[in-house]
C-alpha cells in the first residue's frame, strides 16, 4: 500500500481508538484461475483450480497489510510462513496473527518462533454455516477485491503485476469507503 493509503489507515485506526500501527493480523488466501500459461501457475487440488493463490494479511479492520501471489499448488501453511514473515518485516508492531485450520502445524511453529502469537480459528461444529470470530474481516476484504473486474480471473503474466493490481483495487475500495 502506498504512503497516502497508509496514512489514511493510521488515521482511521486512531479514530476507532486503536494504535496507529497494526498489532494483529489476519491471514488467508484464495485460489484464482489464470487466463493462460503464466509465471507461477499450479493446480490447487483442494479447490480444483488451475492458477494462482492470492495470499493476504489484513489488520483487524480489514485493511490490506501485505499481499503475495504464488502458484496454487503451494501448501497454505508453508506459503503462509513466508507471507507472515514478510508482513512482520513491513509492520514490526504485529504481535499476533489469526488463520483458519489450514494454517495448523508448520505455520504455527514457524510464526511462533518469529515471536508472534498464533490463533487458529476452527470451524464451529454442529452448525451449517456460521460466521467465524475475527475471520470474517479477512473474508470481507476478499469480497471487496471481488468487486474488481480485473481480479475476477488472473489475467497477468507476472505475479508482481497481480500483486500490484490487488493493491490498486484495495486502495480504490479503501478510498471510496473513507
Amino acid at each position: 500500500m502506498g504512503t497516502s493509503a497508509q496514512r489514511i489507515s493510521k488515521k482511521k485506526r486512531m479514530l476507532l481508538g486503536r494504535s496507529s500501527e497494526p498489532t494483529y493480523g489476519l491471514i488467508d488466501f484464495r485460489s484464482v484461475k489464470t487466463a493462460h500459461a503464466a509465471q507461477g501457475r499450479g493446480y490447487d487440488g483442494g479447490k480444483k483450480v488451475k492458477g494462482r493463490k492470492h495470499h493476504i494479511v489484513t489488520d483487524i479492520e480489514g485493511h490490506l497489510l501485505f499481499v503475495r501471489v504464488h502458484r496454487a499448488n503451494a501448501h497454505d501453511g508453508i506459503a503462509g510462513v513466508d507471507v507472515a514473515s514478510s508482513a512482520i518485516d513491513k509492520y514490526p508492531t504485529l504481535e499476533g496473527i489469526c488463520g483458519d485450520a489450514g494454517y495448523r502445524g508448520t505455520f504455527e511453529e514457524e510464526v511462533a518462533s518469529l515471536g508472534l502469537t498464533v490463533e487458529i480459528v476452527e470451524r464451529i461444529q454442529g452448525t451449517g454455516w456460521s460466521i467465524l470470530p475475527k475471520r470474517w474481516r479477512v473474508e470481507r476484504t476478499f469480497a471487496w477485491l471481488g468487486g474488481s473486474r480485473r481480479l475476477s480471473k488472473d489475467f497477468e503474466i507476472l505475479t508482481g503485476t497481480t500483486e500490484a493490481m490487488i493493491m490498486i483495487s484495495h486502495m480504490s475500495t479503501f478510498l471510496k469507503r473513507s
